[in-house]
């Protein structure tokens, strides 16, 4: 069975709502941001289309993993990963709950310095979007789309920039064409590797030399060719 994923950008939405808690004089209020984060059963502007059966289950243990626990740190701007940089982190997720087919999000504007210049953009009328970062496989579709399979969120990020921006040939999508140029497998433990790092990690484990090994270098190169060929 080919595990092999794809690290998924989404376009940003930028209806969300900014509020304001305040503490006391003596501090500066917490800013919080409000909106759609994350859509079902409905084709978005990448053309991709996330199920709700798929969606529902992964989205209750992000929470129950990540926000519950207050790990739910998002960056500004997308980086080429699966892992979150806290020194780029810029905001929280507190809250995710679902309305239907979409999840409104509400985060917690972090104090850090990366948080300090997301709210000094907001408060200067700069246009900043939440886009979602997530592993997934693409299904095509009907009429251009593509159905999203193995859902892996891993974040939210905020961002400036558009993730698709056209090229050329008016359909090349600049950010996706990097991060989705990798493959990654999601591993039984919960953690993702590119797909190499599991082929060069294979090889490592296996005995220094004989027939056995010449058999496993076969086994694992025929995996890694099927999973990229594959994906």
């Amino acid at each position: 069975m080919n595990n092999s994923l794809k690290l998924l950008i989404e376009e940003p939405v930028y209806e969300y709502d900014v509020l304001h808690e305040e503490k006391n004089t003596k501090e500066a209020s917490t800013m919080y941001i409000q909106g759609p984060y994350l859509m079902a059963e409905q084709k978005n502007k990448n053309g991709r289309i996330y199920t709700l059966n798929e969606m529902v289950p992964e989205v209750n243990r992000y929470i129950d993993e990540m926000v519950t626990q207050n790990r739910s740190l998002g960056e500004l701007n997308h980086p080429a990963s699966v892992e979150v940089d806290p020194e780029r982190s810029c905001h929280m997720i507190t809250e995710l709950k679902q309305d239907n087919n979409i999840y409104i999000g509400k985060s917690k504007i972090l104090s850090n310095p990366m948080g300090q210049l997301v709210r000094s953009l907001i408060m200067d009328g700069v246009r900043l979007g939440i886009s979602s970062r997530a592993l997934g496989k693409l299904t095509p579709g009907m009429a251009g789309t593509h159905q999203v399979q193995g859902f892996h969120l891993i974040c939210t990020d905020v961002v400036h920039d558009p993730s698709v921006n056209e090229g050329k040939n008016g359909t090349q999508a600049f950010v996706n064409g990097i991060l989705e140029s990798k493959d990654w497998i999601l591993q039984n433990d919960g953690t993702i590797c590119e797909a190499y790092d599991q082929f060069q990690s294979s090889l490592d484990s296996m005995p220094k030399n004989g027939l056995l090994r010449e058999e496993q270098i076969k086994n694992a190169v025929l995996q890694l060719i099927n999973t990229l060929k594959n994906s």
